[in-house]
């Protein structure tokens, strides 16, 4: 049906796109403003004690997922996909909203995940060796709450374990691809091919590495990487089934709004095609004819005469 009704391009339907979603991507940017403005507060700084640095002295390690793959793994990787699957389908549409959905999805899982770390407030499993860098620790003789004397900012980012970023990220990016990918592979069309669930699973698996990471280098707790998971999943899943039906559906292939277009297209056709006028028929008695004829009162100018029975 599309290749019957041509296909939907950047250059023909780039700005109609564009228009109709501008307030989307003017959201879109106010979603990043608010997203570094978190980033750039203080969080809130729970109370560390010293019966509590039990499990809080584990070693600082680097970023086995350093911060920028994350962008490249759960944004980047899915827009190549994207980008191939329009220059093989010609399908505007489809580029379009994969883009904006993934963006959302990652977006607004950011904004949600840094606003509970400030929040929250949980030191990570490596506060003791950012609180007290040469090993020397030191506590209130009332409170016996910690008095740091690392480096601020690396207390701050101290302070930010709960939920996982890179975990929430990934999963808010591969698992919406999860989502575009079971769609355009018809993976629950009941035929049985069970071997789709492979690909589709794929994403979420690499998302899932990327969580175990954050667990074996200290950076967070297990409960962190659960939640990050759990709020980038669900995230993706809403911003997914905005754009795109469920992979079980019979349009499963497209978005919601290029089926529609398909569909005003159709019925104008099939309206233009059967807008003809009827032709209108007169009965004119012939005295001493012995008959009838019968009269096209369209086509009476033109041709003058009737047709006699």
């Amino acid at each position: 049906m599309a290749d019957q009704l041509g296909s939907y391009t950047i250059r023909s339907h780039g700005m109609i796109l564009a228009r109709l979603h501008m307030y989307d991507w003017i959201i879109l940017l106010l979603l990043a403003v608010i997203d570094g403005l978190l980033n750039i507060i203080e969080p809130f700084h729970r109370f560390v004690g010293k019966d509590m640095m039990t499990d809080l002295r584990y070693p600082m390690k680097g970023n086995t997922v350093p911060f920028w793959a994350v962008p490249l793994i759960g944004i980047i990787l899915p827009w190549a996909i994207f980008v191939g699957i329009y220059f093989k389908k010609n399908n505007f549409y489809d580029l379009h909203h994969g883009i904006l959905g993934i963006l959302y999805s990652v977006l607004i899982t950011a904004v949600i995940t840094d606003a509970i770390k400030d929040g929250v407030g949980r030191p990570r499993p490596d506060f003791f060796w950012r609180c007290f860098p040469d090993g020397n620790d030191v506590y209130d003789n009332i409170t016996t709450g910690v008095i740091c004397n690392g480096v601020k900012s690396v207390i701050k980012e101290g302070h930010k374990s709960f939920p996982s970023g890179h975990t929430s990220w990934s999963f808010a990016g591969l698992g919406f691809l999860a989502w575009y990918l079971a769609g355009k592979l018809t993976a629950f069309d009941r035929k049985g091919h069970i071997r789709k669930l492979c690909i589709v699973f794929l994403p979420l698996l690499t998302a899932a590495l990327v969580a175990v990471s954050r667990v074996d280098d200290y950076w967070h707790h297990w409960q962190d990487v659960f939640a990050g998971g759990l709020i980038g999943l669900t995230v993706a899943s809403f911003c997914y089934l905005q754009f795109f039906p469920y992979p079980f559906d019979g349009d499963a292939l497209w978005p919601h709004a290029y089926t529609v277009q398909l569909a005003e297209e159709g019925s104008s056709r099939n309206t233009n095609s059967y807008s003809v006028r009827p032709a209108e028929i007169e009965t004119v008695n012939i005295p001493g004819h012995g008959g009838i004829t019968l009269r096209d009162t369209l086509n009476d100018m033109e041709s003058g005469s009737g047709r006699r029975l």
